[in-house]
């Protein structure tokens, strides 16, 4: 892929002229950041990673850039130490410099063959901007940037190769995480859940108390709902229900990087404001993902699909087929009933799409300003819907609490539950990272100070 080949794909609609009569004016081309959003994005999705850890990877690149970018014209408070820049230094060397270095490092040659290529495009790119010192010392704080954020993540809990399973073994029962059909895959990524986070004090930090117990109100509430709502065939949904609830299977990293972009574009941010916003949607989204994963290995919770239909589950368990009954005469089971998406293959509770959403909430709203919540996101799973748009977090955190158990994947107290969780994680983060110069609460990240050297020689 050139890079004009990447300026064309990257290109956002048109934004109408302000003067009446006047020709549509197209946005200006995407800034530095947001070319290299989308090749992060790209590389991190052809991967093969799940969305959890691929957030993760992520949020590598956005912290690198991110520092690289306020070290040079200052502003906000780097994620890591601030890295001494000469007066004059280029900032989009700095950018492509920091995103290539740790690109390159966590995905190292080969790539998949539908990845970016990572060499090319940094070469292209780089011989776009005039030789002289003002590149040369771009190049240098952008290879420092991104060598801070890679020492700084060395020994953070991450598991290679990417897509690796780790050890999770639930005792078999009722109201335990049993492998799900059609694919009965072992259980995703539970090693996200005990990294290190980027900003939070500990993955268990916000940890929400224990899901609806199997002879509560809750549970028959909670199930008969899903039951009726989230099949595949007979179910209660509207047509508009089904859509809405395939519209949030759309890859995450893909949905949010591409909302920053249009945001970027639309508004004609600056590159340092684009890397904030890079950053905070990222790092942000990483935490998220592993305080959600903590909590879901923590309780090992079911997913309805073993909990309707007792014969839903697989001997790969080492447990008795068919699967055990909640022991509730108040709940109905239905043998052969399946969701309407496929449940992904990891415990139930919290909801992690739930937790994720929420905090991208968070961050749209003080990127934007609280009142001023304004956001369009796109899908291509329905030809009939390809954006949805929302005019506040409220509106968007109450769908995708529907949308989870339209889809069969969760009842309604674990999304709500996702969602709180989700909500406190992007509140810490921004009140501890990203702020203005000088505004943070200390520590304002984890690379300040004795921060820094508590985490990076753990």
């Amino acid at each position: 892929m050139t890079a004009r080949a990447l300026r064309a794909g990257l290109a956002i609609g048109v934004l109408l002229a302000c003067v009446p009569g006047a020709a549509a004016a197209a946005p200006p081309p995407p800034n530095t950041v947001s070319r290299w959003d989308e090749i992060a994005q790209n590389t991190v999705v052809s991967s093969g990673a799940f969305q959890n850890e691929g957030l993760v990877y992520m949020a590598y690149v956005s912290a690198a850039v991110y520092d690289a970018a306020t070290s040079i014209q200052g502003g906000y408070e780097p994620y890591g130490h601030r890295i001494p820049a000469p007066r004059g230094a280029s900032k989009d060397a700095a950018v492509i410099e920091a995103a290539y270095q740790t690109l390159v490092n966590y995905f190292p040659a080969p790539r998949a063959t539908s990845a970016p290529d990572l060499d090319a495009l940094h070469s292209e790119a780089l011989a776009e901007i005039p030789s002289g010192p003002a590149k040369d010392d771009g190049i240098a704080v952008g290879a420092a940037a991104a060598a801070q954020v890679i020492a700084l993540r060395a020994h953070d809990g991450r598991v290679t190769p990417i897509g690796s399973s780790s050890a999770f073994s639930p005792v078999p029962g009722p109201g335990a995480w049993r492998r799900t059909p059609p694919a009965f895959a072992p259980p995703q990524t539970p090693w996200v859940g005990a990294m290190r986070p980027f900003l939070l004090r500990s993955p268990r930090q916000f940890l929400p108390g224990r899901p609806a117990v199997l002879h509560s109100r809750a549970w028959v509430r909670g199930v008969a709902e899903v039951r009726a709502y989230g099949g595949a065939t007979g179910s209660a949904r509207s047509a508009e229900q089904t859509d809405i609830a395939r519209f949030w299977s759309t890859n995450v990293i893909v949905q949010y990087n591409q909302a920053l972009r249009e945001l970027a574009a639309a508004r004609r941010l600056g590159l340092v404001e684009t890397a904030r916003l890079m950053a905070m949607v990222n790092v942000v989204g990483a935490d998220a993902q592993i305080a959600v994963m903590n909590a879901k290995y923590h309780y090992g919770y079911w997913r309805p699909v073993t909990a309707i239909d007792p014969g839903a589950v697989s001997a790969l368990d080492g447990g008795p087929v068919p699967g055990p009954d909640d022991g509730n005469p108040a709940t109905v089971e239905e043998g052969g009933w399946r969701p309407l998406l496929t449940t992904p293959n990891h415990p139930e509770y919290p909801a992690a799409h739930g937790s994720l959403t929420s905090a991208m909430v968070e961050v749209f709203s003080e990127f934007l300003g609280r009142g001023r919540f304004d956001l369009t996101l796109s899908s291509t799973v329905v030809p009939s819907m390809p954006t949805r748009h929302f005019s506040s977090g409220h509106e968007l955190r109450r769908e995708i609490v529907d949308a989870r158990f339209w889809a069969g994947l969760h009842y309604r107290f674990s999304t709500r539950a996702g969602v709180r969780l989700g909500r406190d994680v992007a509140r810490y983060d921004l009140a501890h990272a990203f702020r203005p110069a000088g505004r943070c609460r200390r520590p304002c990240a984890r690379g300040r100070g004795p921060t820094i050297r508590r985490w990076v020689l753990r």
